[in-house]
């Protein structure tokens, strides 16, 4: 799977990436939405859904459109989309732990445990396990402690 910048919703993804990097967050939410109502296959509303998420105002927000990503991933023929699959388990993950929703937090991230194959172990990939890692202990503890509390 390649992010082909001649693609106009990832060249409009690479000036939003670019915009954030600038401190111009609103600028680069445009671009994401434009991405989004210009992208029309699983592949492009995935790649659209995924940045537009990161730009909303509330968790709720934005576990919409990490939602949204995810299904527009799973539906995307390309096995090369796996490797994206452990951050967005861990994105949704971490919406619903803020949203207190601890049960479903801790399904989320046991989804993104079972993908964590397909990361690279480099920075990035080494950076998602941990975060998937920590997702899971703290909702284990969260669990454990409700549990003795009863």
């Amino acid at each position: 799977m390649e992010f082909n910048p001649d693609n106009e919703v990832v060249r409009l993804c690479i000036k939003g990436i670019t915009e954030e990097g600038e401190g111009r967050p609103a600028t680069a939410k445009t671009c994401y939405e434009q991405a989004w109502r210009l992208a029309v296959n699983d592949f492009e509303k995935f790649t659209a859904a995924h940045y537009l998420a990161r730009q909303q105002d509330s968790v709720a927000e934005k576990l919409h459109w990490d939602e949204i990503a995810l299904q527009h991933a799973l539906n995307h023929s390309d096995e090369g989309i796996k490797q994206y699959l452990p951050s967005l388990y861990l994105n949704i993950a971490k919406c619903y732990e803020d949203l207190g929703e601890i049960s479903t937090a801790q399904l989320r991230y046991q989804d993104a445990s079972e993908f964590t194959a397909y990361l690279n172990h480099d920075g990035y990939g080494n950076m998602i396990r941990a975060g998937i890692e920590q997702g899971l202990k703290r909702t284990l503890l969260f669990t454990k402690d409700t549990s003795e509390r009863s």
